[in-house]
């Protein structure tokens, strides 16, 4: 099943969405044909376990970019389906997005996904029944639902995590952005530094052979000959024997020889001269035959002069011959063409210009450094500040959050250190907690209960829900190793988040579940040796009992139906079925 990201480090004021209105889920793995129609509020999702509720959060993770494994289609189909209508309040940025690369925008604020896996490995994914790649759905997932799930603990350890939403929560994007394209400014300057230092016998050695290298092309003058007129007379001149004799003989066999074209002309005329009195088609050809004897002689002419223009000049054969071995050694040594071995040329006076003035150029980039590095710790004091109000903030938020689950005496703390410039800032964030009275703040990675980061992790959520603008919260199983009253104070806790965003919670404890504003029920069943798991919205005796099978099994008993008649009434304030 796809990983479920702890926090979507999105920039605030994207856009607000009203809820995930339906899901619809055909052919994954054992749901057959699902539709999920959501409320407002706080949806719980429960069902017996391997019922197969994780497979909610695997449809919403793989429609909103998730890779997809085709091993996930049901056995004997050859794809499955999964499709997602929203309902946006504003829909702007999101058809902004799309209107960008060419796509339908939302109609009248819905916008609906749809994406197939096929077994043949041509999946399909549409949004707004446009096809869509899977870099837009990623695009527009972390705009959409911000999804959390028992294993993402781990995540909230992560300094750079911590550092995000800190980041998150104070609104800092815009003060970070600008930090971070000032230390990317000094990166790239200081990689520009690192190109040009050299040693200076490297340099001297380079300096070297550029102006041997340099020396030696422009001496030898092959840059100003033009390679194809070179390599014409070369060959003419290497084989001006054998021209002078082929030239001789075709002279020969048009004009000169006793049995030449030019005497078998001139006596065709005398024939056919005699016989134009006799035949008057003859003085047509008479007159073709006089055109043919003219050309011959011109082409004769041509060949003995062309002839007599070749001589085998041995000085300029000596000299073509050197610089036919010039311009192959250059082939091998610079480059291809003589316009390559030109362009080589400036480029090695380029470089040597450059080496030449290397200590002015590392002077200036020095300069440059003192300048930007300034840049950059101001905008690195900006942010620091930012983040250390933020830090204050988001440490009292929790605070409080923390009482409402049953941490009355805990504490959170934030700790901001100043550093040298990084990538992100200038400050190390690490998040502290101190859950009883008397106790030293100690890092959250050495909390060892899960059940006391579940509850960490649940008031940052609920604290960054007040500042997120991404409506659409899921939780799956995030009151894992928590019960009893604890139990109670995660529902409502949920339920408190619940009044500003719609909530998808994945839940196993009758506490929490009773407190929903909509409560879905997940089973699998087995009809003609095929697994089928089907989920239903539940109200009155159905709600009654599933939460007292959530209290004590299968097995429904008058104590345990009644428990749960009061839980659900202790809470009906909190839910409307």
């Amino acid at each position: 099943m796809p990983s479920i990201s702890l926090l979507p480090v999105s920039k605030p004021d994207i856009i607000f969405i009203l809820m995930l209105k339906s899901l619809k889920v055909k052919n994954l793995a054992v749901v057959e044909n699902a539709t999920v129609d959501f409320s407002t509020g706080l949806n719980i999702i429960t069902g017996e376990t391997g019922a197969g509720k994780s497979l909610i959060i695997g449809a919403l993770n793989i429609l909103l970019g998730e890779r997809a494994d085709k091993t996930l289609i049901r056995t004997g189909e050859e794809q499955c389906g999964i499709e997602a209508i929203f309902e946006l309040k504003d829909s702007g940025d999101i058809d902004a997005i799309m209107e960008e690369i060419g796509m339908q925008a939302c109609s009248n604020g819905e916008l609906i996904i749809r994406r197939t896996i096929s077994a043949n490995g041509a999946g399909k994914i549409s949004v707004n029944d446009s096809p869509a790649t899977l870099q837009l759905l990623k695009q527009i997932g972390t705009m959409l639902i911000d999804m959390h799930g028992p294993h993402d603990h781990q995540s909230l350890l992560s300094p750079d995590c911590q550092l995000d939403i800190l980041d998150s929560f104070g609104h800092s994007w815009k003060t970070r952005s600008a930090y971070e394209e000032e230390y990317k400014q000094l990166s790239e300057l200081r990689q520009k530094r690192l190109k040009l230092e050299k040693p200076d016998n490297e340099v001297s050695a380079q300096i070297d052979l550029l102006k041997y290298q340099i020396k030696e092309i422009e001496e030898s003058g092959i840059i100003d000959l033009d390679e194809k007129e070179l390599l014409t007379e070369h060959n003419t001149a290497a084989n001006a024997s054998e021209i002078t004799e082929l030239t001789g003989s075709a002279a020969r066999a048009l004009t000169d020889a006793d049995e030449s074209a030019s005497n078998a002309l001139a006596s065709a005329q005398q024939y056919l001269t005699r016989l134009q009195t006799l035949l008057p088609d003859a003085e047509t050809w008479l007159k073709e035959i006089q055109s043919a004897a003219l050309t011959v002689q011109e082409i004769s002419r041509t060949i003995t002069e062309k002839a007599e223009s070749i001589e085998a000049d041995q000085k300029r054969m000596q000299w073509l011959d050197e610089k036919m071995s010039i311009l192959q050694k250059f082939k091998k040594k610079y480059a291809h063409t003589i316009p390559e071995i030109k362009a080589h040329l400036e480029k090695s006076k380029e470089r040597l210009h450059s080496l030449e003035t290397l200590g002015e150029q590392l002077a200036e980039i020095d300069t440059a450094l003192s300048r930007q590095n300034k840049k950059v710790v101001t905008a690195g004091n900006k942010l620091s500040v930012e983040r250390n109000e933020a830090a204050r903030k988001l440490a009292t938020s929790i605070t409080k959050e923390l009482k409402d689950l049953g941490f009355t005496h805990g504490a959170f703390g934030i700790t901001a250190k100043e550093t040298e410039p990084a990538t992100s800032g200038m400050d190390s964030i690490e998040f502290g907690f101190a859950p009883n009275a008397g106790e030293t703040m100690r890092p959250l990675s050495s909390i060892a209960s899960s059940g006391e980061i579940s509850r960490v992790m649940l008031a940052l959520k609920a604290c960054l829900a007040k500042h997120d603008k991404i409506p659409v919260l899921v939780f799956d199983e995030i009151d894992s190793n928590v019960g009893g009253e604890m139990g109670s104070a995660v529902g409502r806790k949920l339920a408190t988040v619940a009044d500003h965003h719609q909530v998808l919670c994945i839940t196993h404890l009758p506490q929490v579940a009773a407190q929903g504003s909509t409560h879905y029920v997940v089973r699998k069943s087995v009809s003609g040796g095929r697994t089928s798991t089907t989920i239903s919205t539940i109200t009155g005796k159905d709600r009654t009992e599933e939460i007292a099978r959530m209290l004590g099994g299968k097995d429904l008993t008058s104590v345990t139906l009644k428990h749960a008649r009061e839980m659900l009434d202790k809470f009906s304030s909190k839910h409307v079925n």
